[in-house]
């Protein structure tokens, strides 16, 4: 079962995204911000991370900076998820080593999409 690490700083988001990845057959945890994010990256090993651009303390160019710059996590996928669309943002993601983006609000078939195109792993559900 493919692991995933939610970081958004929305609880309605992380519960949208938690209930859709979870019916889709994908282990699921949550965090509300950068801070937490890094220390479950560590205790959970996400196959993929979906992480929200704008959040307090560490936004998510630096959490996916940080997840990035760790040799043993540098593999690990990492989606950028914004209601910003614009190229520079885009390319922002591109320059922390972000895999892909995604747009809020985003579909069920967005979220699972991105986890079947960066992990390879079809949703069982």
């Amino acid at each position: 079962m493919k692991k995933i690490l939610v970081v958004d700083d929305s609880k309605t988001i992380l519960h949208k995204a938690s209930r859709v990845l979870e019916a889709a057959g994908y282990e699921v945890v949550t965090a509300e911000d950068g801070f937490e994010a890094i220390s479950k990256v560590t205790d959970f090993q996400p196959d993929l991370m979906f992480v929200d651009i704008m959040m307090p303390k560490i936004d998510g160019y630096q959490t996916c900076s940080l997840v990035k710059n760790n040799k043993q996590y540098r593999e690990t996928p990492v989606i950028m998820v914004s209601s910003k669309d614009g190229l520079f943002d885009r390319a922002r993601g591109s320059i922390v080593g972000a895999e892909g983006h995604i747009n809020k609000p985003f579909s069920d078939d967005d979220l699972i999409g991105a986890v079947e195109k960066y992990t390879g792993v079809v949703a069982a559900g």
